[in-house]
């Protein structure tokens, strides 16, 4: 019997990186998709009671407004004093009605019409300061308010 000889090397094939491109754009889609974006960084810590009766609220005109303890960047409580943030903005009580005018100056007129405050209150925050935000709130003519809490564990 003969030897067969070989007189070209053989070599192993190149990848195909054809399908590469979709793949990678699936996953981005994927990852935009099921990302949630938190739309307010809180500069306070809060935690908010327990309801009895939850529902969901609209998105549209949606301002938060968080109370609680000062934190730093790494999310530890600077100090014992109450704080308000509204939006990205820590604020006083007296500044909350000239601060709300502003927010709602740049908001569209749909957006305008259904502006809703939602309260992210700490659960240990004293009721007399809710209560002068509440009176804040009316002075700046915003009346739709909504009060945040995490649902009843059964």
């Amino acid at each position: 019997m003969g030897r067969f000889k070989t007189t070209q090397k053989r070599e192993v094939p190149g990848l195909n990186l054809a399908a590469l491109p979709d793949l990678i754009f699936t996953v981005l889609f994927f990852f935009m998709i099921v990302t949630h974006m938190r739309e307010v960084t809180p500069r306070v810590r809060y935690e908010v009671p327990q309801g009895t009766e939850v529902e969901k609220g609209r998105k549209a005109g949606l301002v938060y407004l968080l109370i609680g303890k000062p934190v730093d960047a790494q999310g530890r409580v600077i100090s014992d004093e109450t704080r308000i943030q509204l939006n990205d903005r820590l604020v006083t009580i007296a500044q909350l009605p000239d601060e709300i005018n502003k927010v709602r100056a740049g908001m569209s007129d749909d957006e305008r019409q259904h502006m809703t405050i939602s309260i992210r209150a700490d659960r240990d925050t004293e009721m007399g300061i809710i209560n002068d935000v509440k009176q804040a709130l009316r002075k700046a003519g915003a009346l739709n308010i909504n009060y945040s809490a995490t649902g009843k564990e059964k």
